[in-house]
C-alpha cells in the first residue's frame, strides 16, 4: 500500500509541473499579444512654433538646417511659445544643425525672456509672453504616452503644406473636463457630429487679414488687441484652457511688435493727465458716465511705454491724484483702475486742480518722460467754483497743453452764477477752438471720445509744449567798446538777430532782452518790451553803437539786476555774452553769482578776447558754453552750434 501511495503522489506532482509549465508559456504568449507598438514620432518643419501645437507634451523630429536665423527664438533655457521649436532645441544644445528627436514640454508664461547667443543661434529678448516651453532629449519618460500625431491650433497644420489631406481640428476643452484627442487624419462623415464641437470658430471678417491663424476677438477687447496676459499651467494629458495659445499675426513681426502687451502707439507719445470733476453737483450717475468715458479714452489711446501714458487727478474742494503716469502701463490695467475710482464730493475747484497738476503731477518721479508733450484734459460739470485763468496761464508757461471739456454748461439764466466768465477760453492752451469741447449732455459725452483722442495725439498742434526753442528768457550782453568798431558792431547785431530767429517768441514762449556795455551799461530792451519775432528783430536793428571801455564783470551784474530779475520763475534763464577783449574788471565773482542764480551763461569771444576769461564766465562745462571766433565775419558760423548746445542741454534735463 505504501508503494501505491507514493506512485499517486508522484503522478500528482508531475501533473502540477505540467500545468505550471503550460501557464508560463501561456503568459509569455499573452505578453507577446499585448506588447505596444513602437512610438511613431511626428516630424515638423523648422518654422513650426510651439504655440501652434496644442499638445502640452510631445516628442517630435526636427529636420536638418534649422540653425538658420530666419527661424526666430525668444528666451534662454525657457522659451516663449512664439519661438521655433527646432531653433530653440539647437539654441539649448539638445540638437545640432543635423536635426533629430526632441521632447517638448509646455510650461507657464514668464514675466520676461532674456536673449543670448548659444550654439550658433542668437535668441531674442521678450518682456512677457503667456506660454513657454522647455526642450530636452527625445527620450520618452516611463509611464507617459506621447501623441503619434500633433494637434494644431489652426485649421490646417504646418505639416499639411506637404500633405493636403492632413488637417487638425481642436476646440480648447472647458476647464474641468477631459480633452478628447483629435488626430491629424481627415474627419469623416461618421464623425461629423463630434467634429462640430471640436472645430475652431471662424475668424471675424473685421479682423483685417485673411490669415488662417486669426481668431475672433475676445469680449472686452477692441479689434487688433490681444489678451496676451493670460497664462496657462499644463499637466500631462491635458490641453490648455485658453483658446489658441499660439495666436500671432500671419506676418513675421519684429521683437517689439511681438510683445504680448502693446508698447503703446508711438504716433501718440504724450504724457496725459485727466483732471476729472468729482464735485457733489455731478451726482453718482453722471460720475459713472465720466468714468466710462475715461475708460473708453484709455482703450482708444493704446496706452504703453512707447506711446501715451495716462494718469488721473480728481478734484472737489481739493485735488488728489488717483494714480500717476507710471502706475498703469497698458490700457487694460488702466481701465480696471478707473472702475475703482470713488467720487470725492465737495465744490468744483478746477483752478486749484490745475495748479496741483502743474506743480506736482508732471514730475519725473510721477513718470514724466521729458521727451513727450504734457497734456492736461480738464472735465467740468457746468462751471468751476473758483477761477482758472492764473492757474492755467502758469500751466501753459510750464509747457502743459490744457484741453477743456465743459459738460452741460451754464444756460443764459445760469451765467450770473458763474464765478469767471469765459473760463474755458481763459484756461485752454490756445483759443482757436482746438483745445475746447462743449458737450450738451453727459449722456452724449461718449460721442467725443474719438475727437478728443485725435486732438491730443496731434503732437504737431500741441502749441504749449515746452521745447528748447520756446521756454527760455534769453538776455544778450553785448560788448560795445571802442575796439569793436561800428562795422563789427553791426555784424555782432546780425549774429544776435540770427540767434533770435531760431526761437519761438511770444509772451508765453521764449522772450528776448538785450544789454550793451562799455565802462557803463545800458538796457536796450527788456523781456516784457516785445513779444513777437518781428518786433524783436526790429528792436535789435535799432540798437546804436556806444563805444568806450570794457567792464564785463559790471555788465554781468547789471544784466542780473535789470534783466534777469524780471525773468519768469518757470523760464530757463540764458545769458549770451559777446566780447572782443579782456575785461578791465574782475569777472569771477559776477560769473559765480550768475551761476548761483541759475542763469546759464554762454560766453562768445572774438579776436582779442581772453579764452581763459571766457571759460570763467561760461557755465560748466565750459567746453559746451564758451566759443572763440578769430574774426567778426565768422560769427555767423557759430549760430547752429550755439543753438545745438542750448537744445542738447535742455533735452538732457527734466521737462518741468
Amino acid at each position: 500500500m505504501g508503494i501505491v501511495v507514493l506512485t499517486m503522489k508522484a503522478s500528482v506532482i508531475e501533473m502540477f509541473l505540467v500545468l505550471l509549465a503550460t501557464g508560463i508559456h501561456s503568459n509569455k504568449d499573452m505578453t507577446k499579444k499585448i506588447k505596444r507598438p513602437k512610438l511613431t514620432v511626428p516630424q515638423i518643419n523648422c518654422d513650426v512654433k510651439a504655440g501652434k501645437i496644442i499638445n502640452p507634451e510631445f516628442v517630435v523630429k526636427c529636420p536638418a538646417g534649422c540653425q538658420d536665423p530666419k527661424y526666430h527664438v525668444y528666451g534662454t533655457d525657457i522659451y516663449a511659445s512664439y519661438s521655433s521649436v527646432c531653433g530653440a532645441a539647437i539654441h539649448s544644445g539638445v540638437l545640432d544643425n543635423s536635426g533629430g528627436k526632441i521632447l517638448v514640454r509646455k510650461v507657464a508664461g514668464q514675466s520676461g525672456y532674456k536673449g543670448s547667443y548659444s550654439n550658433g543661434v542668437q535668441s531674442l529678448s521678450l518682456p512677457r509672453w503667456r506660454e513657454s516651453f522647455i526642450v530636452s532629449e527625445g527620450k520618452p519618460q516611463r509611464g507617459v504616452t506621447y501623441p503619434s500625431a500633433l494637434t494644431y491650433s489652426s485649421s490646417k497644420s504646418p505639416a499639411a503644406k506637404t500633405d493636403e489631406a492632413t488637417k487638425a481640428y481642436q476646440k480648447p476643452p472647458v476647464p474641468g473636463t477631459t480633452a478628447q484627442p483629435v488626430t491629424l487624419t481627415q474627419v469623416t462623415g461618421a464623425t461629423a457630429t463630434g467634429a462640430a464641437h471640436a472645430s475652431l470658430p471662424k475668424p471675424s471678417p473685421s479682423a483685417g487679414s485673411t490669415s488662417s491663424s486669426l481668431r475672433p476677438q475676445p469680449v472686452g477687447l477692441r479689434s487688433g488687441e490681444l489678451d496676451l496676459w493670460a497664462t496657462s499651467t499644463y499637466t500631462s494629458g491635458q490641453n490648455s484652457p485658453h483658446a489658441d495659445p499660439g495666436f500671432v499675426p500671419k506676418e513675421e513681426l519684429s521683437t517689439r511688435a511681438l510683445e504680448p502687451l502693446s508698447q503703446g502707439d508711438p504716433n501718440c507719445k504724450i504724457d496725459l493727465s485727466f483732471v476729472i470733476d468729482g464735485s457733489s453737483s455731478i451726482g453718482k450717475r453722471r460720475f459713472r458716465i465720466q468714468k466710462q468715458f475715461l475708460a473708453d479714452v484709455a482703450q482708444a489711446l493704446d496706452i504703453g511705454p512707447a506711446g501715451p501714458l495716462m494718469g488721473i487727478v480728481q478734484y472737489g474742494d481739493n485735488p488728489s491724484a488717483q494714480f500717476n503716469l507710471r502706475t498703469h502701463m497698458n490700457s487694460r490695467d488702466l481701465r480696471t483702475a478707473i472702475e475703482k475710482i470713488t467720487q470725492r464730493g465737495g465744490l468744483s475747484n478746477a483752478g486749484r486742480a490745475i495748479s496741483f497738476v502743474t506743480k506736482n503731477f508732471f514730475s519725473k518721479a510721477n513718470g514724466n518722460r521729458g521727451s513727450a508733450p504734457n497734456v492736461a484734459v480738464v472735465i467740468v460739470d457746468g462751471w468751476p467754483t473758483d477761477k482758472v485763468e492764473e492757474a492755467s496761464r502758469f500751466a501753459r508757461e510750464s509747457g502743459i497743453n490744457i484741453f477743456f471739456i465743459t459738460v452741460e454748461g451754464a444756460t443764459e439764466n445760469e451765467k450770473q452764477y458763474v464765478v469767471e466768465p469765459n473760463f474755458s477760453h481763459k484756461a485752454v492752451c490756445r483759443t482757436n477752438g482746438f483745445y475746447s469741447l462743449n458737450v450738451q449732455s453727459w449722456f452724449s459725452l461718449h460721442k467725443t471720445v474719438q475727437a478728443l483722442v485725435k486732438r491730443v495725439c496731434d503732437t504737431d498742434r500741441l502749441a504749449c509744449s515746452k521745447t528748447c526753442l520756446n521756454s527760455a528768457d534769453i538776455g544778450f550782453v553785448i560788448d560795445g567798446s571802442s575796439s569793436v568798431g561800428t562795422g563789427n558792431f553791426r555784424t555782432v547785431l546780425q549774429f544776435v538777430a540770427n540767434l533770435s530767429k531760431e526761437f519761438e517768441i511770444s509772451d508765453i514762449d521764449t522772450r528776448i532782452g538785450a544789454v550793451q556795455y562799455t565802462y557803463e551799461q545800458r538796457l536796450e530792451f527788456g523781456f516784457d518790451d516785445y513779444n513777437t519775432k518781428s518786433d524783436i528783430l526790429n528792436a535789435i536793428k535799432r540798437v546804436g553803437y556806444w563805444s568806450g571801455g570794457t567792464s564785463t564783470g559790471a555788465a554781468i551784474n547789471y544784466a542780473l539786476e535789470q534783466l534777469f530779475k524780471k525773468s519768469k520763475p518757470n523760464k530757463r534763464k540764458l545769458m549770451i555774452l559777446i566780447t572782443d577783449g579782456r575785461s578791465y574788471d574782475d569777472v569771477r565773482i559776477p560769473a559765480m553769482v550768475a551761476h548761483h542764480k541759475g542763469v546759464i551763461t554762454y560766453a562768445i569771444g572774438v579776436a582779442w578776447a581772453a579764452q581763459d576769461e571766457l571759460e570763467v564766465i561760461a557755465t560748466h562745462p565750459a567746453k559746451d558754453h564758451s566759443f572763440f571766433v578769430d574774426e567778426f565775419d565768422n560769427l555767423y558760423k557759430f549760430v547752429p552750434k550755439v543753438i545745438q548746445n542750448i537744445c542738447t542741454e535742455f533735452n538732457s534735463q527734466p521737462r518741468n
